[in-house]
């Protein structure tokens, strides 16, 4: 990438967390805690260590708790600047982007999930250092099952040798998506209003050529139930992680 590292970000934290049970009645999912801090920390910490510095992060559910905690988050990392986009209605996480477009920028972005993240920020460095932008218009952090922390079921694609992902989705030799990207705003032209799926734009840059993935180099922890909190806890605090 020959052009300054990404500046902005978003991070998709308006999720129901219904998988995770009673905890789930008491906090929003990306404040539960792991390895001695919330889930959303785990990612804005990923953020801040890699250089970029303008943030939006969504919300939903019991936003008024995560909000507040934002605040907390701003006040003690002030080289972050975050804005918050809550969602009276859950608008997915191609509706929540599209939304927030406004605010991240014309040049390509990061996009992460809040439940699941990787081990080191250089796994945004080598993102932003294999962004082509004559050919890209959204590229895809995925891991090998190998190196999948917390993460029951098969992969989602299958990784090209000319770096073009094809969908593989539940297939046991095939990546996963790390829910870590990069995408151009262009690739939200002629986008709808309300509520719809990433996987609207991905199919978009497929068909065009334009979507292309990078293999993740570390581990990848995928927060989705009790258990896999659990178990992304004790690994990252054997390995000093927390």
């Amino acid at each position: 990438m020959s052009a300054e590292f990404p500046s902005h970000a978003m991070v998709l934290a308006a999720g129901l967390g219904t998988r995770m049970h009673a905890a789930g009645d008491r906090l929003p999912k990306p404040l539960m805690p792991c390895a001695g801090k919330p889930l959303i920390d785990h990612v804005l910490d990923l953020l801040a260590a890699a250089g970029t510095r303008s943030v939006v992060v969504n919300s939903h559910y019991l936003g008024d708790l995560l909000a507040a905690h934002i605040e907390d988050y701003v006040a003690r990392h002030p080289e972050l600047a975050i804005r918050q986009s809550p969602e009276k209605e859950l608008l997915d996480t191609g509706g929540g982007v599209a939304r927030a477009l406004p605010h991240l920028g014309t040049a390509p972005f990061f996009v992460l999930n809040s439940d699941a993240f990787v081990d080191h920020a250089t796994a945004l460095s080598r993102l932003a250092a294999a962004w082509d932008d004559a050919r890209m218009d959204a590229l895809l952090l995925l891991c090998p099952p190998a190196r999948a922390v917390g993460h029951a079921g098969g992969g989602d694609f299958r990784l090209g040798e000319d770096g073009r992902p094809v969908r593989a989705v539940g297939a046991a030799d095939a990546h996963i998506f790390c829910g870590v990207q990069l995408l151009h705003p262009r690739l939200f032209a002629g986008a709808p209003s309300g509520p719809y799926s990433l996987n609207r734009h991905y199919d978009e840059a497929a068909a065009a050529g334009r979507l292309f993935a990078l293999e993740h180099d570390g581990w990848w922890y995928h927060v989705g139930t009790p258990e896999a909190l659990a178990e992304a806890g004790r690994r990252l605090s054997r390995e000093g992680g927390g």
